[in-house]
């Protein structure tokens, strides 16, 4: 197995984990580990707040031979009122990571709107409200000996290439590449590693289907409902150039991980041996090629 092989990790939301109302059927942290680790992956992001457990989490993982590496926190920065609720939840994030040897803090940054349909346009004045508060949770993640990741989203405050250039010009966090959501944003995800490999911190890999990834991109189809219906594939299954990101990658000297994070939507149990499984599967396979 190489050393890239080696740095593949899941994600909670590739077997369909997203407890908020609507999302679907949410599987127990018992089969996303087993299952996880039977597709020969041993590094998981901790998911949803809660999700896996909050107490003695090393030694439920190590049942499994897994470990934590990063976590994604979905937060607020660009209201007051609101900032002081968001750190509070990622100091509690960073406490968790921190303790189980994560070193990678990625945060969502996200939006005071329902869903992930409505742009984001920040005035001037959001805009250092968010550069501040970003400064705060830099700082609350470094303390916990943690590197931020700004996450690029469809849908959040941080999109597409223009509020990705103004994060690059006026901070110096790392960024979370996301190829799906670059794609989905008009962002080719190589052009992105070109531009700023130095500050990847943090790679999450996803395919796009081509016809329905353009449905969201013209706001014909909402985010959720095209994510219910598979939007996101199996690497290699959509137009993605995945392999042409992982080359860029490795050569520009990338070493942290790449966690296969292909947003699912479950509507009942999967039978043993199939749902996301499947997906994974054919992902690592891809990787392989790659």
């Amino acid at each position: 197995m190489s050393d890239f092989m080696k740095r593949i990790g899941g994600a909670p939301i590739t077997w369909g984990v997203d407890p908020s109302p609507g999302w679907g059927h949410v599987i127990s942290a018992e089969r996303y580990l087993s299952e996880l680790t039977k597709c020969g992956l041993s590094a998981t992001e901790l998911g949803p707040d809660g999700f896996l457990p909050a107490d003695d989490l090393s030694d439920f993982l190590e049942e499994y031979g897994a470990r934590v590496v990063a976590g994604f926190v979905p937060v607020v920065l660009y209201h007051r009122d609101i900032a002081s609720e968001a750190l509070v939840y990622t100091e509690r994030a960073a406490g968790q990571l921190a303790a189980t040897g994560s070193n990678v803090i990625v945060v969502g940054p996200d939006s005071d709107q329902a869903g992930y349909d409505k742009p984001v346009a920040l005035d001037e004045s959001e805009w250092t409200v968010f550069f501040e508060n970003l400064a705060r949770f830099d700082e609350i993640a470094a303390d916990h000996g943690l590197t931020t990741a700004v996450h690029p989203h469809w849908g959040m405050a941080v999109e597409g290439q223009e509020s990705v250039d103004r994060v690059a010009r006026s901070s110096d966090v790392g960024f979370c590449l996301d190829t799906g959501h670059l794609h989905l944003a008009g962002v080719d995800p190589v052009e992105f590693v070109r531009s700023f490999s130095d500050r990847v911190a943090h790679v999450h890999l996803k395919d796009v289907d081509g016809a329905m990834g353009e449905r969201v991109r013209t706001r014909q189809v909402p985010f959720r409902q095209a994510v219910i219906e598979g939007v996101f594939r199996p690497l290699g299954a959509g137009e993605v150039d995945i392999g042409g990101v992982v080359k860029a990658l490795e050569e520009a000297g990338y070493d942290g991980w790449y966690v296969l994070e292909q947003d699912t939507s479950l509507q009942t149990e999967p039978e043993p041996g199939e749902g996301p499984l499947v997906d994974v599967e054919h992902s690592m396979r891809y990787l392989e090629k790659v």
